[in-house]
């Protein structure tokens, strides 16, 4: 008996190790022949041109969006919630993949601001960002430049350098509510 037990455990062991070696030949095989570039960047671009132009009729303010933002940012998201504090939101890499986000929302201020830029505090200080004066927020991920408005607030976050957050700033363009004509920048001082 304990030479049939004997043979059964070599051959166990025999098959498991076949086995191994066939699964490993089959994934050698499916690596070589499917296509794959380590140099291609996983994070795809959105156009966010439709949901921008929809929102503009929909949303209670004058939406923002960047103009004119040199070809290495790229736009990686869109939405707009249109229950609650009817949120826009349009998320960004910038040249150096760091991340900036557009958020407006009519949403209490003290509440929507700490919610969308991870935590951040006020610094009780400013940065005036073309023509405007924007709060200066901090936190340990994100920063934010914040600028409240009547209805509604508008937030630059992200963990890029406060640099990037007023490159963004100063290229937002807002539309009046219902998508009339392009006004100045959201950052520009209004006539």
């Amino acid at each position: 008996m304990d030479a049939v037990a004997s043979k059964r455990g070599k051959q166990t062991a025999r098959n498991m190790f076949l086995s191994t070696l066939v699964t490993a030949a089959c994934a050698g095989v499916i690596y070589i022949f499917v296509p794959h570039d380590e140099n291609l960047d996983p994070v795809k671009a959105v156009d966010f041109s439709v949901e921008l132009a929809t929102v503009r009729v929909a949303a209670p303010y004058p939406v923002a969006a960047p103009e004119g933002l040199p070809e290495k940012w790229k736009p990686t998201s869109v939405s707009y919630d249109a229950t609650g504090g009817k949120a826009w939101h349009i998320g960004f890499l910038d040249p150096d993949g760091k991340y900036v986000a557009v958020e407006q929302s009519t949403a209490a201020a003290r509440t929507y601001v700490p919610q969308v830029s991870q935590k951040a505090k006020d610094t009780g200080t400013t940065a005036k960002v073309a023509g405007r004066e924007w709060q200066v927020w901090e936190g340990e991920k994100y920063d934010a430049l914040v600028l409240p408005e009547k209805g509604h607030t508008t937030v630059v976050t992200g963990s890029a350098p406060r640099e990037r957050l007023v490159e963004m700033a100063e290229a937002l363009k807002t539309e009046p509510v219902g998508g009339a004509a392009p006004s100045a920048s959201a950052s520009a001082p209004a006539s």
